[in-house]
């Protein structure tokens, strides 16, 4: 193999700015929630903003975003709760200007936690949205 062949794409890297890599490590994303709420605070506002910056420099790309909790609640619960949240999200994208047509949410309430432990910390990180990027048409 010459040293081409193997050398990686730089346009593939976190470090493109229209890479999927860049959107999660620079610009964030995933917006975290308080306990038992769907309203974005300050923080959150700021990231997606960033997304929204992302998203508009890179139209063909496409969001779904996934709506998550913690796991104190039944699951019936956290699923609505979770879909509340993606939707918070998916609101304000849209209110920024962020076409519909680009964003699908789902809810995966308690099902797919990042932290597992029972106290704040895990909680904190557990209840969240979080925007996958995709250029693959829905």
């Amino acid at each position: 193999l010459t040293r081409e062949a193997i050398t990686p794409c730089p346009s593939t890297g976190a470090s493109d700015p229209g890479s999927i890599a860049f959107f999660k490590n620079s610009v964030g994303d995933r917006v975290l929630f308080s306990i038992d709420q769907s309203d974005i605070d300050q923080s959150g506002k700021d990231i997606l903003l960033a997304q929204v910056d992302w998203l508009q420099a890179n139209s063909d790309y496409k969001i779904i975003i996934e709506g998550h909790a913690d796991e104190r609640g039944t699951r019936e619960y956290n699923l609505a709760l979770g879909a509340r949240r993606a939707n918070s999200a998916r609101e304000f994208l849209i209110s920024r200007g962020i076409e519909s047509s680009r964003i699908q949410t789902v809810s995966f309430g308690k099902e797919r936690p990042v932290e597992l432990c029972s106290n704040e910390n895990c909680y904190s990180e557990n209840r969240r949205a979080v925007s996958v990027v995709s250029n693959l048409n829905f």
